[in-house]
This record gives C-alpha cells, structure tokens and sequence, in this order.
C-alpha cells in the first residue's frame, strides 16, 4: 500500500482539524450530545487519532475519558453505572478511551468476569445502547483493527523508546499471547452489538496516518452539523497605564534558561 505524504498528512489532518472546531462549536450551539467509543486492540493507534481529534478542540466541549480498574465499590456496582457518570450533557464530546466493552474484551479473555456476567452483558449491552440514542445521544463506535505483523512491530519499537515503554504493561504483554482468543472474544462483541441504532465502524489502522485521516473524516460525516456565524472579535487598543509602579525584576525567580546552553 501506498503511504500518505508526510506533506499530504498534515495539510489534511489541518483541514480536518478546523472542520472538528466547527463541529464543536455547532454542538454547543444546539446543545446535541455526542459519545464516541475507541475500542481495538493493544497499539492499534486508538490513542493517536484520539490525540489528533482533541488537540484543536475546547477541553470544555469535548472530553476524554480513560477509566482505570474498577474498584471494589463500583465492581459492586451495576455493570454500566461509572460509565453513565461519564456520558454527555447537552453541548459535549465524551471520547471514551476504552470503554464499557472492556467486559466483552479484557475481562472476557483474562477471566476478569465470571461467564454469567458475561453472558449478561451481551444481552443487556444492545438494550443499554438504544436506550441512550433513544435518550437522545448520538452514539460512535469505532474499532481499530490492527495486523498481527503489524501490531508485533509496533510492540518492538516500544521495546527501543523510552517515551513509549510504559505502554507496554503487563496486561499487554499478557494480550500479545493471546491473539486468537481476543479475536474470538472481537468476533462474539461483534455479534451481539452491532446493532442499527449504533453500529461498529472498523477502522484498518495499520498505517497510522491512513487511519487518523479516515476515522475523523468519517466521523464528520456521521454529525449533521453546520458552520456556525461568530462575532468578528476585535482587539482595541489598551488604555494607557497611569500610576503603576512594576517592582524590580530582580525580585522575581525565573526558570533557569537552560536551552541557552544548547545553542
């Protein structure tokens, strides 16, 4: 396959990135309610292309959310209930960075969830789904899909990288041995979730730009939203400043210019 230019990637994913700023701007306006799950498996580029929708967006609009391990309490909890927490009001993004499929996934492969609640989750998953697009919010799903090659060269390269290493955890180590049982564990989800009201998009992401630019592309497509009419902001010119006295600047404690070394 042929990759994208360096060039060609990031004049695309600017443009884009100015049609998500729209985008939010058309949600908070009309108040709609979106919620959009990341789900695939480990270094398929979820977290990448979560990276490249947010960093242009207002954090007040749109939020990630990446839960950790349950605790004790909320496994005493109704399965749904600390992802309820998390779903939007009117006027947000919520990105879940994994997500309720943690137990049709993880917890399914690593014997995390005894059968029953797994069997329990496949039948109340689809239900719990359309009640909230019933309730009005418009639900995403998007899985990244990821080669076995591909994943294994990624896992390698985290091995070289120390700003990558602590991505490789035990959990994944653990998952890199299991590949048949989470593609078994893919296949039953699949089955049992891909239903109308909120169906899965399969994003191929072993080529990382490729992926990006098609998951937010597709994800604009998906939202009826339209350019919003704001007020041309302008910068008067600041009154003049009488009667101020600044104290020394010696006074205050700078960082140490250490890049100055450097040159």
């Amino acid at each position: 396959m042929k990759k994208i230019s360096n060039k060609a990637y990031e004049a695309e994913l600017a443009r884009l990135q100015i049609e998500l700023v729209k985008l939010q701007e058309w949600v908070k306006n009309t108040g709609h309610r979106v919620a959009i799950v990341f789900e695939g498996r480990d270094a398929a580029g979820k977290g990448g292309t979560i990276k490249r929708i947010t960093e242009a967006m207002n954090p007040r609009i749109c939020q990630v959310v990446a839960l950790p391990a349950p605790t004790e309490r909320e496994k005493s909890q109704w399965y749904f209930q600390r992802y309820v927490a998390h779903l939007p009001a009117a006027g947000e993004i919520i990105i879940f960075d994994r997500s309720w499929y943690n137990r049709a996934g993880v917890e399914r492969v690593m014997g995390f969830c005894t059968d029953e609640e797994y069997k329990e989750f496949m039948r109340s998953c689809p239900e719990f789904e359309r009640m909230l697009v019933r309730a009005g919010i418009q639900l995403i799903k998007y899985w990244f899909s990821v080669s076995d090659e591909e994943q294994e060269r990624r896992f390698q390269k985290r091995l070289t990288d120390p700003t990558k290493q602590w991505k490789l955890s035990p959990m994944d180590l653990e998952s890199r041995k299991r590949w048949v049982d989470y593609s078994k564990a893919k296949d039953d989800m699949f089955s049992h979730t891909d239903i109308k009201q909120a169906p899965w998009y399969v994003v191929n992401s072993d080529v990382k730009k490729h992926a990006r630019l098609n998951c937010i592309s597709h994800l604009l497509s998906l939202i009826p939203y339209e350019e919003i009419e704001r007020s041309k902001v302008v910068l008067e010119d600041r009154p003049p400043q009488r009667g101020y006295v600044r104290p020394p600047i010696d006074d205050q404690t700078f960082v140490p210019e250490v890049h100055s070394k450097l040159v």
